[in-house]
């Protein structure tokens, strides 16, 4: 799905210089002593908090929606026969054995074998697109499970240039396995934040979207309208639907935690807000909402999230939400801030 809009919008309307001194290679400790940003979307002012001071800016019921998808290592490495070095990243199960992957390394063709530890061999079957293929795995089932698990990295972003532990790369309350890069706007919640906000009567709901290729791929096209996004699978149970509907029909506040919540929330909320009846069932299914400036938001009425790559859908999106020149402007005071910025940096707070 493609939102419509009337004007023009480019790659490079989205755009930004960022010199690598800003960007973190490690997450705070403890995590909720990172920086908040907090950006009025109406007036484009910002103020400066830490992350622990949520608490000021959320209500009595007010309802948090948070992706609880948990990341796996899924950077594996193998090696051809010849001996060069492979790099296998999972994407998405397909059947019991095969899996769609990114392939990096020379000499990818079709019927290659790559051998990897622990007994574990992949054959590339087919090119599905550009760097992403279909393997089949000697293994499957639990028997793969358990050794990628093993063997696997996790899969930290090129730009961190730090081995990381999957523990640091994951969010408090990740619960189903499935993602490939972290809903990193939830790594800035600790246990003892979310305690202390459900003791003032925030509520905490969850939705699941396995991050995939449609939240990193790079945007290649000059026209943002052309590009597609990858579609990812999403579970939201009837409980946080029906919570969902009530806080619209009450006036209630809805805060997404991260971009993934925000697609989440307005794809599957789209039909919601205008029945007289609460769900009568969970949603399960893929989606590829692609939201940019010109994008009416129907669910969202806040948001919490990080600072994002240029030239990216997420910049996009936050864009749509607070306005392209209040972003931009935004992330350049950030800078005169020495915000941290990318999947370890600060947060912000779009209200």
């Amino acid at each position: 799905m493609i939102t419509r809009q009337t004007k023009a919008m480019y790659l490079g309307h989205f755009n930004y210089h960022l010199p690598k001194k800003y960007i973190a290679q490690k997450p705070m400790n403890p995590r909720d002593h990172s920086r908040l940003l907090i950006l009025d979307k109406k007036t484009g002012v910002v103020v400066h908090r830490h992350f622990y001071d949520i608490g000021d800016y959320l209500s009595e019921g007010d309802v948090v929606v948070m992706n609880n998808s948990k990341v796996i290592p899924a950077r594996l490495w193998g090696k051809k026969e010849t001996g060069g070095k492979m790099e296998v990243f999972l994407l998405h199960k397909i059947s019991d054995n095969e899996w769609e992957v990114l392939v990096g390394g020379k000499g990818q063709k079709n019927d290659l074998v790559i051998t990897f530890a622990k007994g574990l061999e992949g054959k590339l079957l087919r090119r599905m697109s550009e760097g992403v293929w279909k393997i089949r795995f000697n293994k499957g089932g639990k028997d793969f499970d358990r050794i990628y698990k093993m063997i696997g990295e996790a899969p930290v972003p090129p730009y961190i240039k730090q081995k990381s532990d999957l523990k640091k790369y994951q969010t408090v309350y990740a619960t189903k396995e499935g993602s490939v890069a972290a809903p990193t706007a939830g790594f800035h919640f600790t246990k003892n934040l979310m305690r202390k906000l459900e003791r003032k009567g925030v509520e905490f709901q969850p939705v699941t979207l396995h991050v995939g290729l449609g939240t990193f791929q790079p945007v290649k096209v000059n026209d943002i309208k052309k590009h597609k996004m990858h579609p990812e699978f999403v579970e939201v149970p009837k409980e946080t639907l029906t919570k969902l509907w009530q806080a619209k029909k009450e006036g209630k506040k809805i805060i997404a935690v991260g971009t993934t919540s925000v697609r989440v929330l307005e794809t599957v909320m789209a039909d919601l807000n205008s029945k007289k009846t609460p769900p009568k069932e969970a949603f399960k299914g893929w989606i590829n909402l692609f939201i940019y400036p010109g994008f009416k938001f129907k669910s969202t009425d806040a948001m919490i999230t990080n600072f994002h790559l240029p030239e990216s859908t997420l910049l996009m999106l936050v864009s749509a939400f607070a306005g392209r020149k209040n972003i931009l402007n935004a992330y350049e005071t950030a800078k005169k801030k020495n915000y941290r910025f990318y999947s370890f940096g600060d947060a912000m707070l779009i209200k």
